[in-house]
């Protein structure tokens, strides 16, 4: 057992690094960036900023702030949709004044078969109309730098892309987030290599819903956001739905000056809520592939660590030396990210046992699901009844 459990670690961490597909494109670089200037442009496109809004009274001031500050040269609109607030986000987003047009509108009743934040965002989409070239979905606790919307447009457009998104900073300031975040994004881009995503001849689609900015042309050629209207993982499925039909696409990190969440963790609890909420969603709701993951998370991330640890009670020389090298290609990899955060390479030690600990909130998503829990966000359950859940009754 104890060679196997080796050796299944070292060809996996082996096939990840130099046999998987997507090698050419090395998920571990964290190197998808945009341009650190906009290019020089004739003319720039209309667009039109959509922030769906659900209790965001803490940090909408900074968003709308921040949205109202954008330097672009062309017309810029911002409508945020207030989705059934009840602490006064409405109120305090209209008190935000700039050099871009504003609009705060409440969204309809959500509809059976619709996410929330879908259904607050296609609100957006009709009332913008036909009246811009691209919308920019951004959510509302991130904030961009002033020059953030010129370098998107400026990426779109010269590299002719339908789909430009980035993966803002997350907030990585207490024990938890430091913890947690650096890892999050490593296993985001495992499981979604940007660059292949970002590569027309690969079928991998991904996006980051905190910032997406698309083609309102390209939108309407998958059917509207009604074509992905009750998917949980709403960005990705978004993603895949425009490349699906021809679309290009292009996802990369912010910088780390750039675009940032403002939501915090004080604690776990918020951190394994967000990945209960859509973990067992990307799993599409199968057992089987849950098992597979709890698994394969168990011999990839803790068995090199086991073996190495172990040798004074098993003494195997053979089966600790491929533990010692997949543990170290393990580590290798992890640095990359671990820099973009601020983090000290050490920090890669605890890789496995943070992997344990996603296996375990992975496990409770699928528990949240039959519980009829599942996707859980802000009053809103959606049951298990769909690829995205159904909206179910909830306080």
């Amino acid at each position: 057992m104890i060679t196997f459990i080796a050796f299944f670690g070292l060809l996996a961490w082996a096939y990840l690094i130099f046999l998987h597909p997507s090698f050419a494109h090395g998920f571990w670089r964290a190197d998808q960036r945009l341009p650190q200037l906009p290019s020089a442009q004739d003319t720039w496109p209309s667009v039109v900023a959509i922030v769906p809004a659900r209790n965001e009274a803490e940090t909408i001031a900074a968003v709308a702030a921040a949205l109202a500050a954008q330097e672009y040269a062309g017309g810029l609109r911002i409508v945020i949709v207030d989705d059934a607030s009840t602490d006064g986000t409405a109120e305090i987003a209209r008190s935000a004044r700039g050099r871009n047009a504003f609009n705060v509108i409440t969204a309809p009743p959500l509809m059976g078969g619709w996410t929330g934040k879908l259904a607050a965002l296609d609100a957006g989409v009709m009332h913008a109309g036909n009246t811009s070239d691209l919308l920019w979905f951004t959510d509302a606790d991130v904030v961009h730098p002033p020059e953030t919307l010129a370098r998107l447009v400026s990426k779109m457009i010269g590299d002719d892309r339908d789909l430009v998104s980035l993966m803002v900073r997350l907030r990585c300031e207490s024990f938890w987030e430091r913890r947690l975040i650096p890892a999050f994004i490593f296993f985001f881009q495992m499981l979604y290599p940007f660059a292949a995503s970002n590569d027309d001849r690969r079928s991998t689609a991904a996006a980051a819903g905190g910032c997406v900015l698309i083609r309102r042309t390209s939108l309407e050629r998958i059917g509207g956001l009604a074509a992905i209207r009750g998917r949980i993982i709403d960005d990705c499925s978004l993603a895949a739905a425009i490349k699906r039909t021809g679309g290009r696409l292009w996802l990369g990190l912010a910088d780390p000056a750039g675009s940032r969440s403002l939501r915090s963790a004080e604690s776990v609890g918020p951190l394994w809520s967000m990945v209960r909420r859509t973990a067992y969603a990307q799993l599409f709701h199968s057992p089987i592939l849950l098992l597979g993951t709890v698994v394969g998370l168990s011999l990839v991330f803790l068995g090199p660590p086991f073996v190495v640890l172990t040798f004074p009670w098993h003494t195997q020389i053979y089966s600790t030396i491929a533990g010692i090298l997949a543990w170290a290609a393990m580590s290798w990899s992890f640095i990359p990210t671990l820099r973009d955060y601020g983090r000290k390479p050490l920090q890669t030690l605890a890789l496995p046992g943070i992997a344990a600990l996603y296996a375990a909130m992975t496990f409770d998503s699928a528990l949240a699901h039959y519980r009829r829990r599942g996707g859980a966000w802000k009053g809103r359950n959606y049951g298990p009844s769909s690829a995205a859940g159904n909206l179910s009754k909830s306080p």
